[in-house]
């Protein structure tokens, strides 16, 4: 996906190049700084996050944000009554998502409730304009609650034992969180993002039907979680 994502920028770019090119040969005479051209720096990422990312929310704002603005500066709409109704909307989205994003998962979303009912882990770790780095060597892991506002978390689960599935529950705003699994669980993700996202690195993916499982239950606002 990453590829078809680059591939696409580098057909863009080249484009762009050169119809600039045959502009200055007098070639060509396409214009391509229309009113509004800066809008596509918003429109067309967004578009490809709706392809890419698992979590389409915060692309769905901003596709909008940037349709509407586009409209705008083409005299289509006027500039006061989108500034007036951008957060509503903003908030009807949100709100949708969170309503039917649970009815979409509704599998996963009842295995994290079974894990969470039952082991309702103490542990907790929290970084407000700070950072957590947080280990569980040689230790059985029973899941974790993870916060970050404006600061930063690294959990490393690399070296803990795993006897059976566990959540980590885990909200970033205006921060970030890290978290290392072993190489031989699984990972499943189930993510509320508005103006953020969460990126799973890893390269490794177990294909052992009876291999453990770690379901991340994310939460992010202007942040983002990397899982590694």
């Amino acid at each position: 996906m990453n590829t078809m994502k680059n591939i696409f920028w580098g057909i863009i770019l080249v484009v762009f190049g050169l119809i600039w090119g045959l502009n200055a040969l007098d070639i060509t005479h396409i214009n391509i700084f229309f009113n509004g051209w800066w809008t596509l720096f918003i429109i067309i990422p967004c578009f490809i996050g709706l392809f890419n990312d698992k979590d389409k929310t915060g692309n769905i704002i901003g596709l909008l944000i940037g349709i509407a603005l586009l409209l705008c500066c083409l005299d289509l709409l006027d500039f006061d009554i989108i500034w007036k109704l951008a957060f509503p909307i903003i908030l009807v989205i949100v709100g949708l998502s969170f309503i039917f994003k649970d009815s979409l998962n509704n599998k996963i979303n009842k295995e994290i409730n079974k894990i969470n009912n039952k082991n309702n882990s103490d542990n907790e770790y929290c970084a407000t304009f700070s950072t957590q780095n947080v280990y569980f060597d040689d230790e059985e892991f029973k899941g974790v609650n993870l916060t970050s506002v404006f600061g930063g978390v690294k959990c490393d689960l690399r070296k803990s034992i795993i006897k059976e599935n566990q959540v980590i529950n885990c909200s970033a705003i205006f921060g970030g969180i890290d978290i290392y699994v072993p190489e031989n669980v699984k990972v499943k993700i189930k993510s509320n993002s508005i103006f953020g996202g969460i990126s799973n690195k890893r390269r490794g993916v177990p294909k052992d039907k009876d291999e453990k499982i770690i379901y991340i239950n994310a939460t992010i606002m202007f942040g983002g979680i990397d899982i590694k």
